[in-house]
């Protein structure tokens, strides 16, 4: 199985991870999150690490997104990867946008991993844009 594995600071990666479960329209055991909560210690946020990856069989992959590029999810997340020896069968992403992760969630089996990640990041810069409504005048205000 390929997990798709959330980290960031607060809630981030748990309110992307109920937003994956409605978007994708399933409960999805494959889709795990933890978060770094505001005065949370390292050492806690790496047990919650351990627990999250506990289903991680040795067969699996892990694609991990992170909040932030260097933040201490994703540098705690890595080592404690590394530690259980996983980091082999491991792809790390930082700067996860919903568009990302739910590419992920719904490609992951349908294609070899490295050719996922490089229709991801692609299509997740593609999606990020500038919304703007414009006021449609009416013959009736002139």
């Amino acid at each position: 199985m390929k997990y798709v594995f959330l980290v960031s600071h607060g809630e981030l990666a748990h309110g992307m991870h109920t937003a994956l479960k409605m978007l994708s329209g399933e409960s999805r055991e494959d889709v795990l999150s933890v978060g770094l909560e505001d005065g949370m210690g390292a050492d806690v946020f790496v047990e919650n690490v351990k627990k999250c990856l506990s289903v991680v069989s040795e067969d699996d992959e892990i694609l991990l997104f992170a909040d932030l590029v260097g933040g201490s999810p994703l540098t705690n997340a890595a080592n404690t990867i590394a530690e259980l020896g996983l980091m082999e069968r491991t792809v790390m992403i930082g700067g996860m946008n919903m568009p990302l992760a739910l590419s992920a969630v719904l490609m992951k089996d349908t294609m070899e991993t490295a050719d996922l990640v490089e229709m991801l990041i692609p299509e997740a810069r593609e999606e990020l844009k500038r919304f703007q409504i414009t006021a449609e005048e009416s013959d009736d205000e002139i």
